[in-house]
């Protein structure tokens, strides 16, 4: 008989426990109506930091997963040729400069004797030959002091233009991000449009999710959604459904999912409002809410 009592207690233990899991299931484990959950990883659109003009690299400033400004030097390119062409180019300048002011010296000079020999010719002390003479040598000390000019112009803008040649083999941030990839090493050759990092816009973030087939049919661009981290498990940071994939895949390995019976998911992403302080950081993984239906209350998500 006592055998029996326990018996039943025991079954009846694990009913009890069995009511109790369901109810914690259906508790815990689902939000309410109006609400989708899912997760992913953060990531970010970014921009490939390339050489404009051929040079070996010469050095790389930064590393992977650093945090970079707008205009920061990430890199620098040396080139013998380029570094050569503009000794040249400042040798010309300088060598037209001092043309130019040789030029100038001989054509104030030629311009006083014009007058002098005209006021002579006007007085009747030299004969109208002599006074022309000295004219067309005026004329011709103004030419080349003209030539010169334009010397210096063209000099001038040979170094300018190879300057800013160089000036472009310092490779400097577009925007401010953190840098996910060093594609090349110090020492390296590089042809133009040859790319040496890469940088995520730590201002422009999103989580990519993937949201179950036969749910997707509630999910609208424009959409609110609140997106949640380990790191940061008090702060829930604002997003909106910037993009949602025409086609359905398979679930990816890497996302964990409550239903395994579901297969086909379809991506979406979800744009973050901002990202105060850059706390957050391409590659970090995060829970996702999506609120498809107005006035239903906010809730963390449930795994």
């Amino acid at each position: 008989m006592n055998k029996s009592k326990l018996v039943w207690a025991g079954l009846g233990l694990v009913l009890a426990g069995a009511v109790a899991y369901g109810v914690w299931q259906s508790r815990d484990r689902g939000l309410p109506e109006g609400l989708i959950q899912a997760n992913g990883r953060l990531e970010g659109d970014s921009v490939l930091v390339a050489a404009k003009y051929p040079g070996r690299l010469a050095e790389v400033r930064v590393r992977e997963g650093d945090v970079v400004s707008s205009g920061q030097l990430l890199a620098r390119l040396s080139s013998d040729e380029l570094t050569a062409r503009l000794a040249a180019a400042r040798a010309a300048l300088a060598a037209a400069q001092a043309q130019q002011q040789r030029a100038s010296a001989v054509a104030a000079q030629a311009d006083k004797d014009a007058a002098r020999f005209a006021d002579l010719l006007a007085r009747g002390s030299v004969d109208r030959m002599h006074a022309e003479q000295m004219q067309l040598a005026a004329i011709s000390a103004r030419s080349q002091r003209t030539q010169a000019a334009e010397q210096i112009h063209q000099a001038a803008a040979a170094v300018a233009e190879t300057s800013a040649v160089l000036q472009e083999l310092q490779l400097k941030a577009p925007s401010g991000g953190m840098v996910s990839t060093r594609l090349r090493e110090p020492g390296e050759m590089l042809a133009a449009g040859g790319a040496v990092v890469e940088i995520v816009d730590l201002n422009r973030l999103y989580l990519k999710v993937y949201v179950p087939e036969n749910q997707i049919g509630k999910v609208r661009l424009g959409l609110p959604a609140q997106i949640y981290t380990d790191a940061f498990p008090q702060q829930a940071f604002a997003a909106t459904v910037s993009h949602i994939a025409a086609r359905a895949e398979f679930t990816p390995k890497e996302v964990q999912t409550p239903d395994e019976r579901v297969k086909l998911v379809y991506a979406v992403k979800l744009a973050l409002a901002n990202n105060p302080a850059w706390r957050l950081t391409p590659g970090l993984p995060a829970d996702a809410v999506i609120r498809w239906k107005d006035g239903v209350a906010w809730q963390a998500p449930r795994w």
